[in-house]
């Protein structure tokens, strides 16, 4: 028998109605899906009228998760694998599932689509040369400085992902290890009702997010000199 294909499959950051044809009709063909949270996969399942099997990889049940989709896949079954937002694999579960699949021999596709870094950098002018993407940053300040440190050797745009909470507090280290005058772009809500862009240099931004009240996820982009 041959086996089934996982499907990577990329879903809206914020406005459903960013979910692109392809992916939709992937979705609904598909034997199964394997989901970041079931809710919001419910959610965006509801949005466009279908259901399907789903199977939760998050946190600690990622590698029992795996076996079951892997098993389903050698029977010849096709799985997609969605997160909440964005393109799976990218500070989001799922990457343990493609690369034991790789190694089963599985065929692993991807179904292109929304990514916040992406976006981010599409409206900020500054990464028409390519960027780093770092993710979600530690938490701990001595190892925030030395990624930031170690980044901006290459000179490119740095772009990464931070919440509500810590957003100052990563800008204060930022503006503390590249300086208070380099570029930064700051995405808020992105796609969303509320969606917002802040850019300056990080000390203006700095300065606008300190005086308000901070809410939603943030996408950050910063320029080093």
């Amino acid at each position: 028998m041959n086996s089934g294909i996982l499907y990577i499959v990329a879903t809206p950051i914020g406005n459903l109605s960013d979910l692109s044809f392809r992916a939709l009709e992937t979705l609904k063909s598909c034997d199964g899906v394997a989901c970041e949270d079931t809710r919001r996969t419910l959610k965006l399942f509801s949005h466009y009228g279908f259901s399907k099997p789903l199977v939760n990889l998050y946190g600690f049940k990622e590698k029992a998760q795996s076996a079951k989709i892997l098993r389903l896949l050698e029977q010849g079954k096709t799985v997609a694998l969605v997160t909440d937002a964005g393109t799976p694999g990218l500070s989001d579960p799922g990457n343990f599932l493609v690369g034991e699949a790789r190694r089963a021999g599985i065929p692993v596709l991807p179904i292109p689509g929304a990514s916040a870094p992406a976006a981010l950098a599409s409206v900020s002018g500054l990464a028409q040369s390519g960027f780093i993407f770092l993710g979600f940053l530690p938490r701990k300040k001595s190892k925030i400085k030395k990624e930031l440190e170690s980044s901006a050797r290459f000179r490119l745009p740095i772009i990464f992902f931070e919440s509500p909470y810590r957003v100052v507090e990563t800008l204060e280290i930022a503006k503390e290890v590249l300086g208070g005058d380099v570029s930064c772009v700051v995405g808020r809500e992105m796609t969303k009702k509320f969606e917002e862009y802040i850019s300056g240099t990080v000390a203006e931004v700095l300065g606008k997010l300190s005086s308000r009240e901070i809410l939603g996820e943030f996408t950050i982009l910063i320029q080093p000199k």
